[in-house]
C-alpha cells in the first residue's frame, strides 16, 4: 500500500492533485488484511481521507489475485458515477495488475425495448408536455449505448411515463422475449458477467438479494465480497426490499398490459376485457378508501382494524375498507385463473401471471397485518398511493443472507460514528461482534478551512417565529459569501418556504432540487455563477462540489427524523419495549451521522474555505446537544456574524 499510495508511490506519481494521506494508507492496508483474512470490517473515512482509492486498490489487488468478484455498493448514484466515469478509469491506467469493472442500476433506470415499442403504437401519455419528453427519449433511444435514464438530465426528475417504458422485473419476458439479445438489461448483465469489479447501488444491491435464485429479479452475478461505501444508508434500503409493497399504480399498469396482451381468440379477448373492466372498478372503489380529503402527501400507519374489525356478538367482520379489498382480490383470483388456464399462451401472459400472484400475496400480507415483526403503513405520494410492510429490524436479516454467506463485507462512510462510537450502527445492521473497526482520520485542517456559525438569537425551530428569523439570517448569510450556497432543510415543506421567501430578496440566482433531474440541477449550480441550491434530503450526502462556488452550507435544523414516520415510530418503540431509550439510542445517533453528511458537503479538498451554518438553536440549549457537538470535526465557531464574516475573508478571528 505505501508503494502505491506513498509520496513516491505509483498514484502520487500520476495524479496531478496527490496529497499524501496518512489516514489512506492506514485504511487501504486494513481492507487488504480483511480480504486476506475474510473478516468483516466497519470503517469511518473522514472526508478527506481518499476512501475510495483506499478501498479501490486494495478490492481490485484480491479480485485479480484470487479470482474473487467484488461488488462496490453505493448509497448514491453521484457516488457511483464517480467510481466509474473517475477513479476506475484512474486505476486502470496506472495500476499494473489489468482489470475490468462493469456498472450496474436498478432496473427500473433502464428502458425496456419491448415496452418501449409497444408504447409507439399505443398511447400511454398523460398531457401535451409528455409529447415533447416521448420525442426525447424517442430520439435517445436510437443513439444510447446503455438504455440509462440517467443520460437524459433534461427531463424532469419525476416523469410520470417512464413507469410504462421501464425494465423492472416483473414485466420482463426473460429468454421469451424478441429483444432479449438487444435489450439493455441483457447488455447490463454480460458486462457484468466478465467484471472483476461491479458498481451498483444500494436499492439494486439488496432488491437483488432479496430475489436470489429468482430467474426473472436477480441481475447482479455472484460474488465474493463486497464493500458497502455510505454505509449509513443501508438500514433504510434494506428495510424497503425486505418488505413487501403495493401501489395504485401497480394494478392501473397491470391492467393497461392486460389490455395490449397480443390474443386472437375473440371469445377470451371479451371475457379478459369483462375481468379487467371487473378489476378496474374494483381497484378504484378499493384505493378510494385511502384518500384524505385534504388531499395530504405523507407516510400513515396503517392499522389490520382498517380491514376487519370485532362486532358485538365477536365475530370478525370485514370493514367497508375490507370488503373492498375481498372485490379486488376476488376479481384478480378470477383473472389468475383466466390466465393459468389459457391454451398456448404468449410470453407476456407468464410474466402477467406472475405480477398477479405477488399483488396477491403482498396485499394479503399487508392487509392481514399479523406479523409483529412488521410495520404496515400507508404512503401517498402525488396521485398515487402505496401499501407497505417493512420490517421494523434488518439486522437479524442482514445477519443471516448477508453477513454470514459472504465474506468479507466492509462497509464506510464518512459518518458511521456518533460521539466516536460504532455502537449504533453496528446494532441497526447486525454487524458481528468479532468484525473489526477502524476510524481514519483525514488531513483537512478544519479550524484554518472553516468557520462553524451558530446564531445564538434564533428562536427554537419548532415556533412560528422561526421561519421568518431564519430567511433573514439566510439572506444575511449569502450577502456575505455573495450566494456560492448549498441551503439544505430537513423536509420538502421547509425547503420550499425557505426557498419562496429567500429568492425573492436575494440577487443571486437561485435553483431548487426537483425543478430538473438531481445530476442536471447540480450541474446548472457548479455552471451558473454565484448560484445559490435549496435542496433536502438527497443533497445532504454523495455531493462533491470544490472550490469557490459551493463556499457556504445552509442547515436549516438538526435533522431529527420525524417522530410520526410509521418506520420511526416502530423502531422507537421495539427499542423502549425492550427496556432502551429510543431516543438517545436511536434518534439522536441518526441524527448527528444525518448533520455531519450535511456538514461534510462543504469542505472537499484541502483548499477550499468557508462557512458552515446551523439554524437551530437546540444545539446549544439541550443537554444531548453534547453528543452533536462530540460528533463534530473541530473548527472555529462563532455566534457572531461579523466574526464569521471575517473568519470567510481568512482574517485573523478570535473564536467565539
Amino acid at each position: 500500500m505505501e508503494e502505491i499510495f506513498g509520496p513516491n508511490g505509483l498514484i502520487a506519481r500520476a495524479h496531478p492533485e496527490y496529497e499524501y494521506r496518512p489516514g489512506q494508507i492506514e485504511m487501504a492496508e486494513a481492507v487488504l488484511r480483511a480480504f486476506e483474512e475474510r473478516r468483516h470490517l466497519i470503517v469511518e473515512a473522514e472526508t478527506g481521507t481518499g476512501k475510495t482509492l483506499a478501498y479501490l486498490v486494495p478490492a481490485i489487488a484480491a479480485a485479480t489475485a484470487q479470482g474473487m468478484r467484488v461488488v462496490i455498493s453505493t448509497g448514491t448514484k453521484n457516488l457511483q458515477e464517480q467510481l466509474m466515469e473517475k477513479d476506475i478509469p484512474f486505476l486502470q491506467r496506472v495500476l499494473p495488475r489489468k482489470f475490468n469493472a462493469a456498472y450496474m442500476k436498478g432496473r427500473n433506470n433502464y428502458l425496456c425495448l419491448h415496452r418501449f415499442k409497444r408504447a409507439e403504437a399505443a398511447p400511454i401519455l398523460e398531457g401535451f408536455e409528455d409529447l415533447n419528453y416521448f420525442d426525447e427519449i424517442r430520439r435517445w433511444a436510437k443513439r444510447t449505448d446503455t438504455g440509462d435514464r440517467g443520460e437524459l438530465a433534461n427531463l424532469p426528475e419525476n416523469f410520470g411515463f417512464w413507469r410504462h417504458l421501464d425494465a423492472r422485473s416483473e414485466i420482463c419476458l426473460g429468454q421469451k422475449c424478441d429483444d432479449f439479445n438487444a435489450c439493455f438489461i441483457t447488455r447490463m448483465r454480460q458486462r457484468a458477467q466478465d467484471a472483476d469489479i461491479i458498481i451498483v447501488n444500494h436499492h439494486l444491491f439488496f432488491a437483488d438479494l432479496a430475489l436470489r435464485g429468482d430467474e426473472y429479479g436477480q441481475v447482479i452475478p455472484d460474488y465474493g465480497a463486497v464493500i458497502f461505501d455510505e454505509a449509513h444508508l443501508i438500514e433504510d434500503v434494506a428495510s424497503e426490499y425486505f418488505g413487501s409493497q403495493v401501489s395504485s399504480y401497480q394494478i392501473a399498469d397491470l391492467l393497461n398490459d392486460l389490455n395490449m396482451l397480443p390474443i386472437t381468440d375473440v371469445e377470451l379477448n371479451r371475457e379478459l376485457t369483462k375481468i379487467a373492466a371487473r378489476i378496474g372498478a374494483m381497484n378504484e372503489r378499493f384505493w378510494m378508501g385511502f384518500q384524505d380529503e385534504r388531499g395530504d402527501e405523507g407516510r400513515l400507519p396503517l392499522f389490520a382494524e382498517a380491514f376487519a374489525r370485532r362486532s358485538r356478538n365477536g365475530e370478525i367482520e370485514p370493514t367497508p375498507l375490507g370488503e373492498a379489498y375481498l372485490a379486488l382480490d376476488g376479481a384478480l383470483e378470477r383473472l389468475e385463473t383466466m390466465l393459468d388456464a389459457m391454451p398456448d399462451p404468449p410470453p407476456e401472459v407468464e410474466s402477467m401471471l406472475r405480477r398477479v400472484r405477488q399483488i396477491r400475496f403482498d396485499l394479503s400480507f399487508i392487509v392481514e397485518g399479523s406479523d409483529r415483526s412488521y410495520v404496515y403503513w400507508l404512503e401517498r405520494r402525488g396521485a398515487g398511493a402505496f401499501l407497505h410492510a417493512s420490517p421494523i429490524d434488518v439486522s437479524g436479516l442482514l445477519a443471516e443472507k448477508l453477513f454470514e454467506r459472504v465474506k468479507p463485507i466492509i462497509l464506510t462512510s464518512a459518518t458511521l460514528t456518533s460521539g466516536g462510537s460504532f455502537g449504533y450502527i453496528r446494532q441497526r445492521l447486525g454487524l458481528p461482534k468479532d468484525a473489526d473497526e477502524l476510524i481514519a482520520t483525514s488531513n483537512f485542517d478544519y479550524r484554518r478551512q472553516a468557520v462553524l456559525y451558530l446564531p445564538s438569537h434564533l428562536p427554537d425551530p419548532r415556533t412560528p417565529e422561526w421561519i421568518e428569523a431564519a430567511v433573514e439570517e439566510i439572506c444575511r448569510l449569502l450577502r456575505i459569501t455573495e450566494g456560492h450556497a448549498f441551503v439544505l432543510s430537513t423536509s420538502v415543506v421547509s425547503m420550499s418556504a425557505l426557498y419562496e421567501r429567500v429568492a425573492a430578496r436575494i440577487p443571486y440566482p437561485c435553483l431548487v432540487q426537483g425543478s430538473m433531474s438531481r445530476s442536471g440541477i447540480l450541474e446548472r449550480f457548479r455552471q451558473t455563477p454565484n448560484a445559490v441550491l435549496f435542496a433536502t434530503a438527497s443533497f445532504w450526502q454523495g455531493v462533491d462540489v470544490r472550490g469557490r462556488q459551493l463556499s457556504c452550507v445552509i442547515i436549516d435544523k438538526l435533522p431529527f427524523a420525524v417522530p410520526t414516520d410509521p418506520v420511526i415510530a416502530a423502531r422507537q418503540r421495539a427499542i423502549d419495549e425492550e427496556g432502551g431509550s429510543s431516543f438517545y439510542e436511536y434518534s439522536v445517533p441518526q441524527a448527528v451521522i444525518a448533520l455531519r453528511q450535511g456538514l461534510g458537503r462543504l469542505i472537499r479538498s484541502s483548499t477550499d474555505r468557508g462557512i458552515l451554518a446551523i439554524l437551530d438553536p437546540r444545539l446549544r440549549t439541550k443537554p444531548y446537544g453534547r453528543i452533536f457537538w462530540r460528533s463534530l470535526p473541530p473548527m472555529r465557531v462563532t455566534s457572531d456574524l461579523e466574526e464569521a464574516r471575517r473568519a470567510f475573508c481568512f482574517e485573523d478571528m478570535t473564536v467565539g
